[in-house]
Formats: structure tokens, sequence, C-alpha cells
């Protein structure tokens, strides 16, 4: 065997050897945070009696948040109405868990919040996506198909004695489940369900099938914001943090 082949089959060895030995390193994504929840509006006694621990200037569009830092995008979502606001992570702060966000009535009025269920959706935005941070509403093609509100209570009133001529009062029917988990066990799901019940002395937990491999416990439905604050508090005493509410 001559030297150039030996060189070929030598040089062969080493690229095989070098390629079983090569491994591949997967790129995993980031996690992008979101959550769904109330949000906290700002004021100043809520400063002052220490229920946060950092000021924001309410006629301003600012943000606090307890787990994203200074300068993340995000954008906050008002799920009745579609309308949305895209800001900046303008202080991180403390403050009471229930809340999954504090911002300014500045805010709020953007969004044309319900001041006793302030309920909100909150994204973090890709660092890769333009940011524009915009005053107000959201452009059409990003509006959702609302789903129709469950009707809790009709009121006719006739106006000048004219009943052809009535005004329509509907009350929307607020539901907030509070989720606590997903488990791919029905038993595991319902083990946590019973401890609960013992240890919060409440009957109002509840396990949902989502499909044969996910079950998922939670708390309610509850009407509003203060008929769940007690239980929410109670699961965040005994460990429970990052809980999501969903409306329905």
């Amino acid at each position: 065997m001559n030297l150039k082949k030996q060189l070929l089959i030598y040089s062969s060895i080493l690229l095989l050897h070098s390629c079983a030995n090569y491994k591949i390193k997967e790129h995993k994504e980031k996690e992008y945070y979101s959550s769904r929840g109330f949000a906290l509006i700002y004021d100043d006694t809520l400063y002052a009696n220490k229920t946060i621990n950092k000021k924001l200037n309410n006629e301003k569009k600012q943000v606090m948040h307890n787990l994203l830092r200074t300068n993340t995008q995000i954008k906050i979502i008002n799920p009745d109405n579609s309308k949305f606001v895209e800001t900046k992570i303008s202080k991180t702060a403390k403050y009471p868990a229930i809340f999954n966000i504090v911002i300014t009535r500045e805010i709020a009025n953007i969004l044309k919040l319900d001041i006793n269920n302030p309920y909100v959706e909150l994204f973090e935005i890709k660092k890769n996506k333009k940011f524009i941070a915009k005053e107000s509403n959201t452009f059409d093609e990003e509006k959702k198909v609302a789903e129709k509100a469950p009707v809790d209570d009709i009121e006719m009133k006739n106006l000048s004695g004219d009943t052809s001529t009535s005004e329509i009062k509907i009350k929307i029917q607020n539901n907030f489940t509070l989720v606590i988990s997903d488990f791919y066990y029905i038993d595991s799901a319902n083990n946590l369900k019973n401890e609960l019940n013992k240890k919060i002395g409440s009957n109002n937990f509840y396990v949902k099938k989502i499909n044969n491999k996910k079950y998922r416990l939670y708390a309610g439905p509850f009407k509003n914001f203060n008929a769940l604050k007690a239980i929410y508090i109670s699961l965040n005493n005994l460990g429970f943090e990052g809980l999501n509410i969903y409306k329905e």
C-alpha cells in the first residue's frame, strides 16, 4: 500500500472518529413571561402604608413588577374590550402576591378597566420584535372576536311613558377561576384537592379533565375579585405562588 493510500485511510478514520464524538447542542428558545390576573392600580397611600415599596407617577404610563426586570418590554391587555398598552417595566418592586402587576391610573384609564375587577393579561414582548410604545387601544387586525357575555340580569325601564322605547340594562356576569396546578394522573389532582379542602376549610376546589393526560385542579368560579381574595391568600400562605386567574 503506497503512502498516498495510507494517508487517505488514516484521514478517513480520523474524520469518522470526529463525527462519532461530535455532539449537537440544542438551542433552547427563551420562554417569555405571561400571566393572567388582577392589576393593582397605584395610589400614594399604598406606598405610605407600605403595601408596596416603591412609587409611581400616576400621570405617566408606568408599571412595576415583582419578577420582570426594569426595561423589560411588555404588553398589557384588557380582555373585555381588547384595548392594550405596550410599555416597559419601570421598576421591580414588592407588592401583595394576589396582584400580577402594579399599574398607574393613566394605564387603567387607557385600558378602560373595571376598577372593582381590574383583570388584565400580561405578556413579555420578544426582543426581536419591533417595539413601539402605543398611547392607545388596538389595531383592527389585533382585535379579538368578543364572546357572547352571559346575562346575569336584564332590567327594562320605560322612558317618558313611551312603551315603544326601552332602556336595557345588562349586568355582565364575571366568572373567575383560580388555576392551582395541572396533573398527569387524576388521583394526584384529587388527593391535593382533598388536602386543600381540609387545610383551607373550603369546598370550592374542583378537578377538570383537560385531556387524557392532563387534569386541572382549580378553585372557583368566583363572581369578583373580593370573592376569590381569601382563598388566594390562603393558598399563598401554604406556599402556592404564581397562580394564574382566568376569566371565563
